[in-house]
């Protein structure tokens, strides 16, 4: 049996994406989405929680992410769970845990409906 890496998201940007060129002329995105739960507790009080998660976008989502999205836009998101590491100036190592977006839907009620950003 073969693994399966999906994470599906509905949620709303905390910045603007940043995009960066890199070699080869790749583009890639990097945002912040916040998705918060809400639940009522014992006590019949609505309680929440908010997750922040970091997504990475490369070539042509990166593009349409850079053109389309902003601070606040309510997104669907499917990728996968990707873990790196680095080492910083003293030698101590860090892991990062990003959501690697492959498929990503505008659902800002501003346009009326979903709109699908494919590359």
């Amino acid at each position: 049996m073969r693994g399966l890496n999906k994470v599906t998201l509905i949620g709303n940007l905390g910045k603007d994406p940043g995009i960066n060129v890199l070699e080869g002329n790749v583009p890639v995105a990097r945002f912040s989405v916040a998705t918060t739960e809400t639940w009522r507790d014992r006590a019949g009080q609505s309680q929440s929680s908010t997750d922040w998660h970091t997504v990475v976008l490369w070539r042509g989502l990166a593009e349409l992410a850079q053109a389309y999205l902003r601070r606040g836009s309510l997104v669907y998101l499917e990728g996968k769970l990707k873990t790196r590491h680095y080492d910083d100036a003293a030698g101590v190592r860090h892991y990062v845990t990003e959501i690697i977006g492959e498929q990503l839907l505008l659902l800002d009620k501003k346009t009326g409906e979903a709109a699908p950003l494919a590359p």
